[in-house]
């Protein structure tokens, strides 16, 4: 079979189970972080003596619950325990190999960007996997400096670091592999948070607890910090994920400022929601959050794109070979560049062309998201040629 349906076999696959294994992780990070925030202090002397530091009662799908959490680890052990980890690595592990089959198996075409810096697609892929190694080694290093300093000056420092590399990377790879990898990047830091901290502290603990011996607290207390910080990445990971999606804000001139703008916003909103569990409304800070992400698509949004002055007008015929040279490799029936046109557009008819006019004055004048990575080599005077097209009325 074909090497590049192969290819879309495999994409197809790893983003469902991707998907799959990375909806149970967020949600058992959301439901822990919720009922950690929601405890209540136990009222019945029993409880108190088998140091229970917190309880909640719950009802779900017609039964009651009752969780309790222990201030450091109950008094015998349960012959069961479940543990939740398997959701963090199989989401992480499924996450690496499409990243691998997407952009590493491709890197000429979705990492490279020869505006940007002439990389090789070796040198390009490098980048990319020194990043996820990086950030983890920087951001461990940051939690052990200052576990026992302020949330807020670990976020600061954070929040900055993760900034630069979103500049260095909008200068080096192309827009979209630059946003994923910065999202690629703290996906990492989070599951080396459960692989190299949260589990191995609880196994510590649970065999302290074996051998008869106190559990020292300072595991959980490194369990909580890591799973806090996790609690908050979600939502700028979710987005980097996403944003492969949406040229319109990795092709900005100033990307790595639209990256930041938006990921802090969805710290803010995070922040909200971890508050209102505790049972503070704070409406401040979705309402900042809501303005950051406002005032970025406010700037974003495409502006009337107008012809140079002087600009000759242009006709169906004089734009049709450049759709023809530029486009159709993705955009025909039978595409050169990959298995099937996207979204099922085709552009390999004057029809069709006129059809999509607007498509192709946003993709490829307003946001120049089009081509992929420019890799037809679109030129600046031919996105004019179709820009005095569209003021003509694609005719």
């Amino acid at each position: 079979m074909d090497a590049a349906y192969l290819i879309d076999v495999g994409s197809l696959l790893l983003r469902w189970l991707h998907l799959i294994v990375g909806i149970a992780w967020i949600g058992s990070s959301f439901y822990f972080v919720w009922l950690d925030n929601s405890l209540k202090a136990p009222t019945d002397p029993e409880l108190i003596r088998k140091g229970v530091g917190g309880e909640l009662w719950a009802v779900h799908g017609g039964g009651f619950y009752n969780p309790q959490k222990y201030l450091v680890a109950p008094q015998h052990l349960p012959e069961e325990l479940h543990w939740f980890k398997w959701e963090s690595y199989s989401t992480w592990i499924t996450g690496f190999f499409l990243l691998g089959v997407l952009y590493y198996s491709q890197a000429a075409t979705y990492m490279v960007d020869p505006a940007k810096a002439a990389l090789s697609p070796a040198a390009a892929i490098g980048i990319g996997l020194a990043t996820l190694a990086g950030g983890w080694l920087v951001y461990d290093g940051l939690c052990r400096l200052l576990i026992n300093r302020s949330l807020l000056l670990f976020a600061a420092l954070y929040f900055a670091f993760v900034v630069a590399v979103a500049w260095g990377l909008t200068h080096l790879l192309s827009g979209r592999a630059a946003f994923l990898h910065v999202g690629a990047m703290i996906a990492t830091t989070m599951s080396g948070n459960v692989f190299f901290w949260i589990i191995p502290g609880q196994k510590t603990t649970v065999a302290a607890m074996q051998r008869g011996e106190t559990p020292d607290p300072i595991h959980g207390k490194r369990a909580k910090q890591r799973s806090v910080h996790n609690n908050y990445l979600t939502l700028p990971v979710l987005f980097c994920m996403i944003s492969n999606h949406y040229a319109f804000t990795y092709n900005h001139p100033q990307a790595w400022r639209v990256l930041a703008m938006i990921l802090l916003a969805a710290v803010l909103i995070r922040h909200f929601f971890n508050l209102r569990h505790k049972g503070q409304v704070a409406w401040q800070y979705p309402a900042l959050g809501a303005a950051l992400l406002l005032a970025v698509f406010v700037e974003l949004a495409p502006r009337h794109a107008a012809p140079a002055a002087g600009s000759p007008a242009a006709s169906l015929a004089d734009i049709q070979p450049i759709v023809v040279a530029r486009c159709t490799g993705c955009h025909a029936a039978r595409p050169t560049l990959i298995p099937a046109a996207p979204a099922g557009v085709l552009l390999d008819s004057a029809e069709a062309i006129r059809a999509n006019g607007p498509r192709i004055l946003a993709q490829a004048v307003q946001l120049k998201a089009m081509p992929l990575g420019n890799v037809t080599g679109m030129t600046d005077s031919e996105r004019e040629r179709i820009a005095a097209w569209a003021a003509g009325g694609y005719r």
